[in-house]
């Protein structure tokens, strides 16, 4: 049986799980290659639950520099395949019998996007799947699901990634609305430059365009949606990078810890005061903020701004955070 470790799958390290399993299980794996970074989860799969075995992050940022013409460079294509090829060897050796391999934002927006597959074949003899905005807006309402807390209750999930955010409204386990926006971290990095650390007319400006976003693109698709909802039972719950983040800079969390950080609760304004202190700090002074992986100093404080704009535009009073995404259910069979 593995032993558990505290490492921090945000941060390049793997995180080894001691699975308990109560029903007959198969060891599957799932390879998600985002914006920002190349995500590996080994899980045991049983008809009722995902069991976390392995879990890894390496960031290659697809990203970079893709916003300006739609195309993903050869050093960002080279480094995600190099990513891919070794997750996969990781993969056999967690005894997976299955892998898949799925692509989001980046990928899915690419003019060149057969180059990063013909890339992830030759380095690991693998297909990669492309998936849709919709169907990464599916998965990660199922993964979240797989806490068996949430399954009962109204949510609206956001998963916050590089290239897209996925908007999630569901209730006693039923997906009501989910769509997919453009809007992420690595995207509104790409388009913004800023002083270091940030001014406050800059951190105001992004605010507005943030606001300006919502209203536009978000608000008329999914406020007739949130009338149907037990609105003083909604709970917002945050996936991905950005909330885990969170969680530990709130709990001085120096290395990773799922259940502390799937425990964590915020108000609206101790989002904002985690805004508002990061956005004050050089970015190689958050590069030494205990909880933050150096390697999303930049991103983090995009994504802090995403979710303390959608609270105050939705008037959303608390942040639940959930550590399970897509991948807990792209690795079901």
């Amino acid at each position: 049986m593995l032993s558990p470790v505290s490492h921090d799958p945000e941060n390049f390290a793997p995180t080894k799980h001691s699975p308990i399993i109560s029903a007959p299980s198969a060891r599957r794996a799932v390879i998600d290659i985002g914006t920002n970074s190349v995500k590996l989860l080994v899980a045991d799969v049983s008809p009722n639950a995902v069991e976390p075995v392995w879990e890894g992050s390496e960031q290659t940022r697809l990203g970079r520099g893709f916003y300006d013409d739609h195309r993903l460079r050869p050093e960002a294509i080279a480094d995600t395949a190099k990513a891919v090829a070794s997750f996969s060897q990781t993969a056999r050796e967690q005894g997976a019998s299955d892998l898949r391999i799925i692509a989001t934002s980046a990928a899915r927006d690419a003019v060149n996007a057969a180059d990063l597959l013909t890339a992830v074949h030759s380095a690991s003899g693998k297909t990669v799947e492309i998936i849709s905005g919709e169907q990464e807006a599916e998965w990660a309402f199922q993964g979240v699901l797989t806490d068996p807390s949430l399954r009962r209750q109204p949510v609206l999930i956001l998963d916050v990634g590089g290239g897209s955010t996925e908007f999630i409204l569901g209730d006693n386990g039923q997906a009501l609305f989910r769509d997919s926006f453009k809007l992420g971290t690595v995207r509104l990095l790409e388009a913004t430059r800023m002083d270091d650390p940030p001014t406050v007319a800059e951190l105001a400006a992004l605010r507005a365009q943030l606001r300006s976003f919502l209203e536009r693109e978000v608000r008329p698709k999914l406020a007739p949606h949130l009338q149907a909802i037990r609105q003083g039972e909604l709970t917002l719950v945050g996936t991905g990078g950005t909330t885990s983040i969170l969680a530990r800079l709130q709990l001085q969390l120096p290395d990773y810890d799922r259940q502390l950080i799937e425990a964590s609760r915020f108000t609206a304004a101790q989002v904002r005061v985690q805004l508002q202190r990061l956005w004050a700090l050089p970015l190689a002074a958050r590069r030494e903020v205990p909880g933050l992986p150096p390697n999303r100093a930049d991103v983090i404080l995009f994504g802090v701004a995403i979710f303390e704009t959608v609270m105050e535009a939705f008037d959303i009073a608390s942040l639940r955070v959930s550590t399970r995404g897509l991948r807990f259910a792209a690795v079901r069979p």
